[in-house]
């Protein structure tokens, strides 16, 4: 008998299934409370993370050295999107749970250090065998690296010294899922931000310990090839990190690891069958971006400035998607289980608008002020002039599809609460297909170089998107084409009338004003008229969005003033 067709997903708030010992309702938390720290947390890390990438391209500039190092991170960060923050974290959350519910907190803590151990044998012996092809796995990733004399070497180097980074992270992710479990989110879900802080805290300290040169250089270091190596120690110290400290919130709930390795036991299986569907729709999402990888390594600085404008885009995604479909979850997981498909179809309803809502004029705003943006984050040390103006073409190209990512985040958990995971594992599998001939077309037909991959990656999202609209539209309601037609015609309008104050308004900071701080300020001052401009728009179009918005903050803003 296969896998049962149903999502590894844990709903703490979903009805007691038969034979399940009910929690008491005191122990768990309100959904949309935790659901709030999560997405802070997520805001959190991506202020952080965009901090980090902040400082390694000042460091190295655009080309060898930084592609070499995105290049030697690929691999043990897609493996860690894929298993480790993925499909495991998520499975093992579920069954975790179940087996807590059920037969209670020693059979659970079995269960966990049953998966700790495998974990530790299987990962180890996988960083192994990678430490060993590292050479045949950067071959076959970023063959274009042999056209910069000793790019391909440095590559491989780094990659071996980067390959124990999947150890650590798949270890927090699985403590994550105990502490998630056991309603902690808090601790967890602030563990990448501590990823981030402690990898460049003791990156930039151990590239002094490694780089003769940047000592010799201070208080005005030049940093060289060997730097790197000091960067790459970061990382690994950094994912330690995100481990470390979530261990003592662990021990509190009483786990104490014991080594238990049997890789046939019965439970290990039952968490394979929980993971595979997602394995499989999380591999095809990471072979796109490895074909990305591929075109990108023909191009010297390729990698590095799409990294850049990829680490731009990711913050709203993470703003509006991720947090709106932490939301989304639970909820419509609970209108299921009730066998309430409208309120299952207004949830949507209500999600998808919002993230549209704020995700469209954010890729407008993201196109018109591409290069001001990119050279007040990115252009300091070595990350020249040049640097942001590729930088801001892929950026550019990556905005039209960041509204389709950020929907694809809320529409795609739907198909979970629906027990039909197999709909977006289908999708994803049809977007590799089109991701490749995109790739082609326009990187080497159309010769659009590292903008082009961009353009094939929001046109990936797109049609992803389209096919979820589509598929989901099929098994519930949340609004017929008309009123969607409408909606998104009024949002593009405002948005439009946003882009082109945001504009404007920087135009006119570069043409009277002089000197960087007063350029930022500037730039400050387009983002909030813009903003303002949105948010008139809006209201004068009727988008209702835009009034919930301004009650929201007026409630808020009335509880902090009242008194304690």
């Amino acid at each position: 008998m296969g896998p049962p067709d149903k999502p590894p997903v844990a709903i703490p708030d979903s009805p007691t299934a038969p034979g399940v010992t009910a929690r008491p309702a005191g122990d768990e938390p309100d959904t949309r409370r935790s659901a709030g720290i999560v997405g802070l947390a997520v805001i959190g890390s991506r202020l952080f993370g965009l901090g980090r990438e902040l400082v390694f391209p000042a460091m190295f500039g655009a080309g060898k050295v930084l592609d070499a190092y995105y290049a030697a991170f690929q691999i043990p960060n897609l493996l860690r999107d894929l298993f480790a923050e993925g499909a495991l974290s998520t499975a093992f959350t579920a069954l975790f749970t179940r087996t807590w519910d059920r037969e209670g907190a020693e059979p659970a803590w079995k269960l966990a250090n049953l998966t700790l151990s495998a974990m530790v044998f299987v990962v180890g012996v996988t960083c192994l065998l990678g430490i060993v092809a590292a050479p045949f796995i950067v071959e076959a990733t970023n063959f274009g690296f042999h056209n910069v004399p000793g790019k391909f070497e440095l590559a491989v180097r780094l990659t071996r010294v980067m390959f124990p980074f999947i150890l650590f992270v798949s270890l927090a992710a699985a403590v994550m899922g105990m502490l998630n479990a056991r309603f902690i989110f808090g601790v967890p879900a602030s563990a990448s931000t501590v990823f981030n802080i402690v990898s460049v805290v003791t990156g930039l300290a151990m590239a002094f310990v490694f780089d003769p040169t940047a000592r010799a250089t201070w208080p005005h270091p030049v940093f060289t090839e060997a730097s790197v190596y000091g960067v790459c120690v970061g990382v690994l110290l950094g994912g330690l990190a995100q481990l470390g400290m979530q261990i003592p919130s662990l021990l509190k709930l009483g786990f104490r690891f014991a080594w238990r390795l049997d890789l046939a036991n019965p439970r290990l299986r039952e968490l394979w069958a929980l993971m595979w569907p997602s394995v499989i729709a999380g591999a095809a999402v990471q072979v796109n971006v490895l074909v990305n990888g591929m075109f990108a390594s023909e191009i010297n600085g390729g990698r590095s400035w799409l990294n850049c404008a990829f680490r731009l885009m990711q913050f709203p995604i993470g703003l509006f998607g991720v947090s709106l479909a932490t939301v989304t979850l639970p909820a419509v997981a609970r209108r299921f289980a009730r066998d309430d498909l409208g309120a299952f179809g207004r949830t949507v309803r209500t999600s998808l608008r919002l993230t549209l809502f704020l995700s469209v004029p954010a890729a407008v705003g993201l196109a018109a002020l591409a290069p001001p943006v990119i050279a007040l984050i990115y252009q300091h040390g070595h990350f020249s002039a040049g640097d942001t103006a590729q930088t801001a073409l892929a950026l550019r190209a990556y905005a039209l599809g960041l509204a389709g990512y950020a929907a694809i985040k809320v529409l795609t958990p739907c198909f979970y609460a629906l027990n039909l995971p197999k709909t977006p594992l289908r999708i994803s599998l049809i977007g590799i297909a089109v991701n490749l001939v995109l790739n082609v077309t326009s990187a080497r037909l159309l010769g659009l170089g590292h903008a082009g991959l961009a353009l094939a990656t929001s046109g990936v999202a797109i049609v992803n998107f389209a096919q979820l609209w589509v598929a989901l539209s099929r098994q519930v309601d949340f609004g017929g084409a008309g009123e969607w037609l409408g909606f998104l015609a009024r949002v593009l309008a405002a948005a439009a009338a946003c882009g082109a104050v945001a504009w404007a308004l920087d135009w006119a900071a570069h043409v009277w004003l002089r000197g960087a701080l007063l350029h930022a300020l500037g730039l400050f001052a387009a983002i909030g008229g813009a903003m303002l401009v949105y948010a008139g728009a809006a209201y004068a179009l009727r988008i209702g969005e835009v009034s919930e918005a301004a009650a929201i903050l007026r409630r808020r803003l009335l509880r902090r003033r009242s008194p304690a």
